[in-house]
């Protein structure tokens, strides 16, 4: 979000932005903020939304437990791993796959849990197990060799993320405009 930020603000010279980074939901009205994206679906009414695009998770573990640990290569197998649980998830134990157009759900345990997919990336890479965090969250660790992919073949389940506002409130042109942005923004980039 925050490179979709830096061109819109690009294009946007004279205004403001007030960006604020947090893993957790936000009340919105008690802290004044006209726009969220989110990951994953609300459940407060009191919010309208705009789908951006879906984010698919990935499994990857570091060269060093794979060698110690073997490689699971199906849903199944992830029950006898380490795996390092992400509290931001709805279900933090229960993984969920596509493959064939089948989704396949195991439950996974884990002594490591953790509310940043960043956090779990980094103890991944440090060899203490197995995460299951969005694309975007491994990119630079799979690009310098300190994680790798596991169970090719299985899809991770489909998170949407949205941009988020009070429903009821007359959003000012240039809210509406970067929601505008955000999502031609992510169709080009192909990010999610």
């Amino acid at each position: 979000m925050a490179d979709m930020l830096a061109r819109f603000a690009a294009r946007n010279p004279e205004l403001t932005f007030d960006l604020r980074l947090h893993d957790g939901f936000v009340d919105l009205a008690s802290e004044g903020i006209d726009l969220a994206f989110r990951v994953g679906q609300s459940d407060m009414r009191s919010l309208k939304s705009r789908k951006l695009g879906e984010m698919r998770s990935v499994v990857a573990a570091s060269p060093d437990y794979i060698a110690a640990q073997g490689a699971p290569a199906t849903p199944d197998d992830l029950r006898h791993h380490a795996c390092i649980l992400d509290t931001n998830r709805r279900t933090p134990r229960r993984w969920v796959f596509l493959k064939n157009g089948k989704e396949q759900a195991v439950d996974v345990q884990g002594r490591l849990h953790v509310n940043s997919a960043r956090a779990a990336v980094e103890l991944a890479a440090a060899g203490l197990g197995i995460c299951y965090v969005p694309r975007f969250a491994v990119t630079e660790a799979m690009a310098a060799g300190r994680l790798v992919p596991v169970m090719e073949g299985y899809d991770g389940s489909a998170i949407q993320v949205s941009a988020v506002y009070l429903e009821g409130r007359s959003l000012p042109r240039k809210i509406r405009a970067l929601i505008d942005f955000a999502v031609e923004d992510s169709r080009a980039a192909a990010l999610l």
